[in-house]
């Protein structure tokens, strides 16, 4: 480690590095390709009508009624893309956001592929922008060299260019947060900074609430990066943070006409302080429906087992299986580098820390159902990762450029089918669904290439479908019918399944999927049978 220590500089940055900005361009422009792409050719993922149906009504009627457990910016965002359609829709209707996002989608006479492009697009623009955030951090740290890694491994990051091509809210929690931190790290020079970094954190919280378990850390690092009126700065960045999430709210009803619905479950214990945060009404109600969805039991499956309930490794297991392997060892090697490198020390409370209390809040969380509840990750571990130029040794040197290489051909050989990637040491995208389940593999997006897939090969033949997914099967001209309602001697033809389905099955669809015979699959996340 002295050896270590001996080859690094602890002084200033490697001087500028000509052409930094063309590799940055060259970097973000294919991966604004390939997400383009792969928002092009998706079918809505289960989560997005919900949002696209929450943007449109508040859009056009001010409403905050629909998807009350996630405040509204990130839905906002999206509404900066469907402002730009003529959307129609029932101005009376009274059904539940699911309801209401299918009938936004595939009922009222809009093209479902417009909204969903056009609700995608922002977030696309999100997700560049917080590319940039990474390589200005990383090169903060480590120079342009080190700016140029970070980025490349944004950039190239399966999950991080299958959820930022979607109109979720994942990444753009995780990019606010991201941002914040970097701004603070900024804030130790300059105390403009300062004032920014609280619009960033607010924006986090009012993208989404699991942000929340960031404030703390975030709050010290304020204390952390200012000398004086240190007090004054954390409450400063505080309510900018609160005044962002105000905003948000009165940005969709200014006049805040909220009651709260029902169903709404009542906490108690420590959840009960929920109800004391300077938030306005519907974000504190929505914190009590997420309270409610943690306290159920949910499905999960792993590694070829489905399971009741929740296991606290299940992130960290999907992780490894999801992240290319280069990447893994860059994270890994860049994570200890920064606690022993003396330049880069300081870093470790804006890079890893966050990471880490993140990472625990969501292995703490019921749901086992993808790696997007752990998107930080790649965001910050890439920024992490960068630090890793600081060694001053030939071998890194020549190391970091194959680890990269690696990366970036075990990223384009799953074009365009991000959402099911899984690395090399786990068989590939085609074999994720043996591992994972969920937003991991299927999500529902290839309604439409199974639709093609059907009348190319499987023209006039019966269809049999268990699709799981928001999409609508008729709209795509899928004639089929639900084997599981039936008697198992009628299914005969073709038996097209969801691979989360299959994880998931119970008995009677096990017995037809056992009694017939894989012939094809789509996207690696549908697999068709002939039975």
């Amino acid at each position: 480690m002295e050896l270590l220590r001996a080859r690094t500089q602890d002084t200033a940055a490697p001087p500028v590095v000509q052409g930094q900005w063309t590799v940055v361009v060259v970097l973000l422009v294919q991966m604004a390709i390939a997400m383009i792409t792969t928002a092009a050719e998706q079918a809505p993922t289960i989560d997005e009508p919900v949002y696209i149906g929450a943007a449109v009504a508040g859009l056009e009627q001010h409403s905050l009624r629909y998807n009350p457990e996630h405040p509204p910016l990130g839905k906002l965002v999206m509404a900066t893309g469907l402002a730009f359609a003529d959307v129609r829709f029932d101005q009376a209707f009274t059904g539940d956001q699911t309801e209401f996002g299918r009938h936004v989608l595939y009922e009222s006479g809009n093209s479902p592929e417009r909204l969903l492009l056009l609700a995608r697009l922002p977030m696309i623009v999100l997700t560049l922008l917080f590319g940039l955030v990474v390589f200005l951090f990383a090169r903060d740290l480590a120079g342009p060299v080190g700016g140029m890694v970070a980025l490349a491994l944004y950039a190239l990051s399966p999950d991080v260019i299958a959820h930022g091509s979607l109109a979720t809210l994942d990444v753009p929690a995780a990019g606010f947060l991201l941002t914040a931190a970097w701004l603070l790290w900024r804030a130790r020079q300059r105390v403009f900074y300062l004032p920014l970094a609280g619009l960033a954190l607010g924006a986090a919280i009012a993208t989404k609430m699991s942000a929340l378990a960031a404030v703390p850390v975030l709050l010290v690092l304020v204390a952390l990066a200012v000398r004086q009126a240190r007090a004054k700065a954390v409450a400063a960045v505080a309510l900018t943070a609160v005044a962002v999430v105000w905003l948000s709210y009165l940005a969709v009803d200014p006049l805040l006409r909220w009651e709260t619905p029902p169903d709404v479950p009542s906490v108690s214990g420590l959840r009960a302080l929920a109800d004391w945060l300077p938030f306005p009404e519907p974000y504190r109600d929505g914190m009590r429906v997420q309270f409610g969805m943690e306290d159920r039991v949910w499905g999960g499956f792993l590694f070829g087992t489905h399971y009741s309930g929740s296991h606290w490794y299940y992130l960290p297991a999907a992780l490894l299986v999801k992240t290319p392997l280069g990447a893994l060892v860059l994270w890994v090697a860049g994570a200890v580098v920064m606690t022993r490198v003396p330049r880069l020390r300081p870093a470790v409370p804006y890079v890893l820390v966050p990471t880490a209390v993140l990472l625990v809040a969501a292995m703490t969380g019921s749901r086992d159902l993808g790696v997007r509840y752990a998107i930080f990750v790649p965001m910050f571990l890439a920024v992490a990762a960068g630090g890793l130029v600081a060694v001053r040794r030939r071998w890194m040197h020549v190391a970091l450029a194959v680890l990269v290489a690696f990366v970036a051909v075990s990223s384009l050989r799953t074009f365009p089918y991000y959402l099911p990637y899984s690395n090399e040491a786990f068989g590939g995208p085609e074999k994720t669904h043996l591992r994972l389940h969920d937003s991991n593999v299927d999500w529902g997006q290839d309604l439409g290439r199974l639709a093609d897939r059907l009348r190319e090969r499987h023209p006039g033949e019966r269809i049999w479908l268990v699709y799981k997914g928001a999409g609508v099967p008729s709209y795509y001209g899928i004639n089929a019918a639900d084997p599981r309602l039936v008697p198992a001697d009628q299914v005969r033809g073709v038996l097209v399944v969801s691979d989360s389905a299959v994880a998931k099955a119970d008995d009677r669809l096990k017995a037809l999927i056992a009694s017939s015979t894989a012939i094809d699959e789509v996207g690696h996340s549908i697999t068709i049978y002939r039975r």
